[in-house]
């Protein structure tokens, strides 16, 4: 069965924190899912053409890093299947495009904190699983445990890599103070 990692979000903009988290699925997994998503609801003011404009970055983006271009695809499945933009709808969608794969949603520290509030929370631990990277102020490994409690079947697989302190929001928060943050996007 292929293991393919679902790498889902905003990505308004990729940085360098994206790219390093490619870099060690590309090397972990036999494909990587890279899945542009047009609106977050907790962040409903994205346009249509915003994201589209995303998308577009998305893809000459991941064209730029020939190390991770061969096993990355830009995903615009969550564009196709309309809102709600429910994480399961998502893995639903891809699983019916690729019935032998085994997909891992990639997230991050910061969000397995809260998992247990994302819709159907149980589904995407036991039928997919999810591969979880570390963020600053989140044990991993407490985190990983106490769901495990719940059921010992869930899929959780914490992934290693250096912390790397950047966002998206540092990133747009400089080019609104007329900075240039080039030295940070992917």
């Amino acid at each position: 069965m292929k293991q393919t990692a679902i790498y889902s979000g905003s990505f308004n903009p990729l940085h360098i924190g994206h790219l390093e988290i490619l870099r060690h699925l590309v090397r972990d997994f036999d494909r990587v899912l890279l899945v542009v998503s047009p609106r977050n609801p907790l962040k409903s003011t994205a346009t249509v053409s915003d994201a589209q404009a995303r998308l577009k970055a998305a893809r000459e983006a991941v064209a730029r890093h020939p190390e991770t271009a061969s096993k990355v695809e830009v995903s615009d499945i969550e564009f196709r299947l309309g809102e709600p933009n429910y994480t399961i709808r998502t893995l639903e969608g891809l699983k019916s495009e690729q019935p032998d794969a085994r997909l891992w949603l990639t997230i991050g520290g910061d969000q397995l904190a809260d998992f247990r509030r994302w819709k159907d929370y149980r589904r995407i631990l036991l039928e997919h699983g999810i591969c979880v990277f570390p963020r600053r102020g989140h044990d991993l490994t407490a985190l990983a445990a106490d769901l495990r409690k719940e059921n010992p079947d869930y899929r959780i697989r914490l992934m290693e890599m250096p912390l790397i302190d950047v966002s998206s929001t540092q990133i747009r928060e400089a080019l609104a103070r007329g900075e240039d943050p080039s030295g940070l996007l992917m």
